[in-house]
C-alpha cells in the first residue's frame, strides 16, 4: 500500500469552545456559514457553533447519517431549531459543515504535510498518494459524503471539489506539462466520486486494495508513465 489514511468513522475532534477558532486558512471549502468565517462570529455564535457540530457528529457514531436531523442536533445540543436552521440552512448545510472539518485536514496533509502526499515528494509519487489518500477517506465517511453531495448542477462547482481540482491540476502540469491538464484533473477526480466508491464497494463487492491497485494504473495511463512496483 503507497499511502492510506485510514480515517476512524468517528470524525476529527472539533475545537473546544475556549480553544482560539480563527485557525490559519487553508482553500476555501464548504458552504456559506463554515469554518471559514468563524473569526467574524461572536463568541458566542461560535461556541453554539462548536456545540452543533459536536451534537451532529455525536448523532453519526450513535444512529449513522440517517440519524441526522435538524430537529435532533438542535434536541441534542440544547438549542432552538431555528439556532440549527439559521446557523447551516439546511440539513446538507450542516453534512457540508461536518465533511468541511475533515476536508480541512486532508487539505492540511496535502498542501503542507509530510511526504509523500505532501511538499517534498516528486509531482507523480504525490498525485499516487493523493488518490489513495482521497480513497481512503471517502470509504470510511462514505455515508456523510453520500448524504452532503450538492445537487448534480453544483456538484461540481463546489470549492470543496475545486480545491482538489486545482491540486490535481498543479501536479499534472508538473507531470505532463503539454496535457489539457485541467480536463484531466476532471478525469482522475471522477474515478474519486464517493457514488462511484459505494457502487464498487458496497454493490459489486470490490476490495479497496483493487481500487487502490486501480487509481495507480490509472494515473500511470494518464501520465504516460510507469506504474510502481
Amino acid at each position: 500500500m503507497l499511502y492510506a489514511v485510514f480515517m476512524s468513522s468517528a470524525l476529527p475532534p472539533f475545537p473546544k469552545p475556549q480553544e482560539p477558532l480563527d485557525v490559519p486558512r487553508l482553500l476555501e471549502v464548504g458552504t456559506a456559514g463554515s469554518a471559514s468565517d468563524e473569526p467574524c462570529l461572536r463568541a458566542d455564535a461560535a461556541r453554539n457553533r462548536a456545540r452543533l457540530l459536536e451534537a451532529a457528529a455525536r448523532l453519526i457514531a450513535e444512529h449513522g447519517v440517517a440519524g441526522v436531523t435538524m430537529e435532533a442536533v438542535a434536541a441534542a445540543a440544547e438549542v432552538g431549531k431555528g439556532t440549527v436552521f439559521r446557523r447551516f440552512g439546511d440539513r446538507t448545510g450542516l453534512l457540508m459543515a461536518l465533511l468541511d472539518h475533515s476536508a480541512r485536514q486532508l487539505q492540511g496533509d496535502f498542501l503542507s504535510g509530510p511526504p509523500p502526499l505532501g511538499p517534498g515528494a516528486p509531482p507523480l509519487v504525490r498525485l499516487r498518494a493523493f488518490g489513495v489518500a482521497v480513497l481512503y477517506r471517502s470509504a470510511e465517511q462514505l455515508d456523510l459524503q453520500l448524504a452532503a453531495q450538492p445537487e448534480p448542477t453544483r456538484r461540481f462547482s463546489h470549492p470543496a471539489i475545486g480545491s482538489l481540482r486545482t491540486h490535481v491540476t498543479m501536479l499534472l502540469r508538473q507531470i505532463v506539462p503539454g496535457a489539457d491538464c485541467d480536463l484531466l484533473a476532471q478525469t482522475l477526480l471522477a474515478s474519486l466520486d464517493p457514488a462511484l466508491i459505494h457502487h464498487l464497494t458496497r454493490q459489486c463487492g470490490m476490495p479497496m486494495e483493487r481500487l487502490e491497485a486501480g487509481w495507480l494504473d490509472l494515473v500511470a495511463r494518464v501520465t504516460g508513465t510507469e506504474p510502481p512496483r
